[in-house]
């Protein structure tokens, strides 16, 4: 931790000096630093005490006379590791006539457990022969300047690691954005330039042009998306997705890639886990780590893909592959942005060392976390973790007894969605935005808003509004049944309930 300077010469009457930190950056003392005391000492009267100021209760949480009365005393209350230092000072400034004051920097433990930092100056008044007089301390609790400068000091070290590592990035990714094309250029020469070129020949150039393209798409493509993350230009948008969908999707466009290395994907998920995610970057996490199971999976093979609750907050997505595995000093460099990290697959597919980077970062905004465990040439197994969409139903009726007959119902037929009750609109747009339902129960005749209004602004205000609903209407006309199913309703019912019918649309909804 950096040492503290303050100006001796004011603390007693000027706390709010103002303090250096290392480097340039300045900090307001009078931000951080907290309450005061003095202290002094006669040593010169028999039976002499330290008499403290009452400000030092606020530091310590020992009153004066509390403090008199601990055995030990103040010296009791530093921590044992600068105990040796904190005493010594005081031993050399006693014993040293030519010194006058000193400064110290310590720490203590106050009465409710607490670590505080202490910056005190000492002064000693001697006499004509050297003797000292009195002794008279100020102390200040600088805690929070310390914490400050700490915290400075970690961003700082942050930033400069950061600077170091964009430099590397950028060195490298240079090269790797310039090399591919001296190859194309020179093919792209060859063959305007030798017309004559056998066709075998020629189709084995234009298959490396068109590999090295797709390659450097794949390459300005990662770093277009990472670089939106990162921005904040490119926005998670989290609607409820049903996760074995999505999974199925991703597997159905690597098909071509396991076919082409007879391997078999294998996809454990069941179609009842749904999840809070954004379906664009879910899918390309989802893709890039099923891609790289195949990858350096050996032919013949299988890759198994797999999810399950992972706790009540979130999902597991499991990728495993029994491939070339991964060997322990390539390990720390798979997430590594600024690293570029990749390695050739079993059939020499190359990579562009950003996915995986990428895919951590996709799944960080999710609020997820990413793993793996590997061993060479027994494969990888990947997993991550995304939000779990609770299944929840929001039921908008204002009559309490429908209310009350409805929530029994529900809870008779699915016991595993808990019931959400609102009365108007306002209540359930402030409910759905807290935590977006896995259906929507709404009467039409609302106060307020009407349940058309209601959905309107829904949708309106949720671009990805896919929440599917059931309106319950008395007297239904045809265009306000139109209007509803125009703005996607599962089914328009009419009040009061026939729970058989209800129990029909409830099971197709939920599905």
């Amino acid at each position: 931790m950096p040492e503290i300077s303050v100006d001796n010469n004011n603390l007693e009457n000027n706390p709010n000096s103002e303090t250096e930190a290392p480097g340039e950056n300045k900090i307001n003392a009078a931000e951080f630093c907290g309450n005061i005391f003095s202290w002094t000492y006669n040593p010169s009267l028999k039976n002499s005490s330290v008499s403290y100021s009452g400000s030092v209760q606020d530091i310590i949480g020992y009153s004066v006379d509390e403090l008199n009365k601990l055995p030990g005393g103040f010296d009791k209350l530093v921590i044992n590791s600068d105990l040796p230092g904190y005493k010594l000072s005081y031993k050399n400034l006693i014993e040293d006539k030519s010194k006058k004051e000193i400064t110290r920097e310590y720490r203590i433990t106050d009465r409710n457990g607490s670590v505080k930092w202490i910056f005190e100056k000492i002064t000693t008044v001697r006499n004509k022969t050297d003797k000292i007089k009195l002794i008279t301390g100020h102390a200040i609790d600088v805690t929070s300047l310390k914490e400050a400068y700490s915290t400075q000091t970690k961003r700082s070290d942050f930033l400069m690691e950061q600077n170091e590592n964009k430099d590397k990035f950028i060195s490298m990714l240079s090269h790797d954005l310039r090399a591919p094309f001296t190859s194309i250029l020179g093919f792209a020469e060859i063959l305007i330039n030798e017309p004559q070129l056998a066709p075998l020949e020629r189709d084995e150039y234009l298959h490396y042009i068109h590999e090295s393209s797709q390659h450097q798409l794949h390459l300005i493509n990662y770093l277009l998306d990472w670089s939106r993350l990162q921005t904040g230009r490119v926005k998670v948008e989290p609607e409820r997705l049903n996760l074995s969908t999505i999974i199925f999707n991703c597997v159905s466009s690597l098909t071509g890639n396991a076919i082409r290395k007879d391997i078999d994907i294998k996809v454990e998920v069941s179609d009842k886990i749904n999840v809070m995610a954004d379906e664009r970057l879910l899918g390309q996490a989802i893709s890039n780590l099923v891609s790289n199971a195949i990858k350096f999976s050996k032919e013949d093979s299988k890759v198994e893909v797999k999810a399950d609750i992972f706790n009540e907050e979130f999902v597991e997505v499991v990728i495993h592959d029994y491939g070339v595995g991964i060997p322990e000093g390539n390990k720390q460099m798979l997430f590594k942005f600024e690293r570029m990290f990749t390695t050739e697959g079993t059939k020499g597919e190359k990579g562009t060392g950003l996915g995986l980077p990428l895919v951590k970062e996709i799944i960080e905004k999710h609020g997820g976390i990413i793993w793996f465990y590997s061993e060479v040439n027994n494969g990888s197994e990947f997993h991550f973790t995304v939000p779990l969409s609770k299944n929840k139903i929001l039921v908008v009726i204002p009559n309490e007894s429908e209310k009350i007959d409805l929530r029994q119902f529900v809870n008779d037929i699915y016991p595993m969605y808990s019931v959400t009750e609102t009365v108007n609109g306002f209540e359930a747009m402030e409910n759905f935005l807290g935590d977006i339902p896995s259906l929507i129960i709404i009467q039409h005749n609302l106060p307020l808003m009407s349940g058309l209004q209601l959905i309107e602004t829904l949708k309106n205000d949720n671009n990805n509004f896919s929440v599917p609903f059931i309106v319950l209407m008395e007297n239904i006309s045809t265009a306000i049944h139109d209007e509803y199913f125009k703005l996607g309703a599962k089914a328009v019912l009419p009040l009061p309930v026939d729970y058989n019918m209800m129990s029909r649309h409830l099971e197709k909804a939920l599905l």
